[in-house]
This record gives structure tokens, sequence and C-alpha cells, in this order.
């Protein structure tokens, strides 16, 4: 068995990557790659899932990115962040302008037009009531900052009696129980919690290699040819919103979906779509993108 399914740093070196998050390639808004988890009419739902190590040739378990997704005058912006590459991205640049204006008003227009993060890993579904065609298999999941808290609380305990436990390990981490309940209108993922440390498979090495083997690489997520270029995204952002960004104020946002966090950047869940580098405007007036999102949407209901 290769050395390398178990050659996963230590928690330490996952720990200080976790840290650095301060913040794809789909054609379609439906990717069979990954699995989202249902829930019943009353809004609530259950699974217990795996997070699977790092893919092999890749270095750490988790791929992150930054979007927007907004709506002007000119139509909608659905784009892949620039920051995500640690690059210059035109509508962080004018958010930094309207949060340092000093005008309470600019920083609503800031809020309104905020980055949203996205974090992707691969995980193994052991239980899923609502689909359960789903379990034994490998899938990418999406999610945002609630649940990546989990996970680093998990590597990293508050308390002193907690044993840290390394989540993205085949033999020493945990199952997490993925519990969504809806709290005025939007989903909460505080009741999920990770089970206590087991082996995957019951330690079968050979059971375990076909998992690792099955695994997506993450590398597109932040492969830069999904990122247009700086002047197509400020191009893009003035036919969306016009040379003067608070005339557009009164423009209607993006609806509010259940993975949004709907005042604070900083605890937003991962948007339910995936931007591309491909849309164009269509005769409608709605980029393809952006169907793409009202798609997703109607997905999640």
């Amino acid at each position: 068995m290769s050395d390398e399914m178990f050659k996963m740093g230590s928690i330490d070196s996952l720990i200080k990557s976790a840290e650095s998050l301060e913040g794809n390639k789909s054609k379609s808004y439906k990717d069979d790659r990954f699995w989202k988890l249902d829930r019943d009419k009353t809004g609530n739902g259950y699974a217990v899932i795996r997070f699977l190590p790092p893919t092999k040739g890749e270095h750490e378990p988790w791929a992150r990115y930054w979007s927007h997704a907004f709506q002007g005058p000119g139509g909608w912006y659905i784009e892949n962040s620039r920051t995500t590459l640690n690059e210059k991205d035109p509508v962080s640049e004018m958010n930094s302008q309207l949060w340092h204006s000093g005008l309470e008003k600019d920083k609503e227009l800031a809020r309104k037009y905020k980055r949203k993060l996205n974090i992707v890993s691969n995980i193994f579904v052991v239980h899923d009531p609502a689909n359960p065609q789903n379990e034994g298999k490998v899938f990418l999941f999406r999610y945002g900052k609630k649940i990546f808290d989990k996970i680093t609380e998990a590597m990293k305990p508050a308390f002193a009696d907690e044993k840290p436990i390394n989540p993205f390990h085949f033999l020493e981490g945990a199952n997490f129980k993925v519990k969504i309940r809806t709290i005025d209108g939007f989903p909460n993922y505080d009741s999920s919690e990770f089970a206590a440390p087991s082996p995957m498979c019951n330690g079968d090495e050979s059971e375990i290699k076909k998992i690792w083997e099955s695994q997506y690489p993450l590398r597109e997520f932040t492969d830069p040819s999904n990122f247009k270029s700086y002047d197509e995204l400020k191009s893009r952002l003035t036919l969306v919103l016009g040379n003067d960004v608070r005339r557009s104020a009164d423009a209607p946002s993006a609806p509010t979906a259940e993975s949004y966090s709907p005042t604070d950047e900083s605890s937003a869940e991962s948007s339910p779509f995936t931007p591309t580098n491909t849309s164009e405007q269509t005769n409608s007036g709605f980029s393809d993108d952006a169907s793409s999102y009202f798609e997703r949407l109607a997905a999640e209901d």
C-alpha cells in the first residue's frame, strides 16, 4: 500500500493552512460530482459523511475560492474573484473605496457586493437517509465557514480535556454528522458534530485504497483558467453597475440562498452555485451563469 495515502501531514500544518483561509470548471449548474444534503418539509436534514485526505499529488484536503453574486441595472455579476489568486479584483477594489468613504450608505453598498467564501473537499458518504444510493461513494462537498469552523475546532479544541483529531485522516479521523435546521428561513449547522475517532472501513487497506483512488482532484477550483482577467471582470462590472455605483444602489441584489449569510462576509456559507469563466449575455438579458444560479436556487428548495 502506498505510504502517500497516510502521509497527510500533521494537525499543526493543517491548522496553519486553515487559519490562512480568510477570506470551476462546471459547464452546468448540475455537477454530479457534488454531494448535497436534502432536507425534509420542515427544513431539517441529516447525514453522516467522512472528510477525506488530500488527493494523490495534492497537499491540502480542501480548495477554497472567493466569488461574487449580485444584480445591478445591467444584469447579473456572477464571477470568481481574483483575490483567490492573491491578485487585484475590481469588485474588491470598489468595495474598499466604498468602505473607506466614511459614509454608512457606502458601507451598506460594500456589504451588498461582498464576496462569498467557497471551500471544496472530497468526502465519503457513510449514511444519507434521503438518498441511500449515495452511501459508500466519494463526492465533492462545497461548504462555507460555519462547517469549516467545526473542522478547525476538531483539530484545535478550545478545552484542555479534548483531544485534537485530524478529520481528514483515514485511520485517525472521525465521521461528521451533518445536521441542518432551518431557523428564520436560513440553514443552521450549529448542531453538526464529529463522532468519536475511528478508522474508515475498519482499517481495511484495500477498501481504503479504492476510496483514495476515486477521489477528485481539487486543483481545478483555484486554476487561473477559471478566473476571468482583471480587464474582463472590470468590463463586466461596468456593464452590470454602470459608471456610478451609488446610482445603482436601488437595484435588486441577489436572492438570499440557503447557504448565504445575509450580513457578514466572514461568516458566509458557500454560494450554492459554481461560477464559471464562460458567462455571456443572452437574449433574455441574463447571463448563462445567472440562469444556472436560479436553477441552483430551485434545486436547493
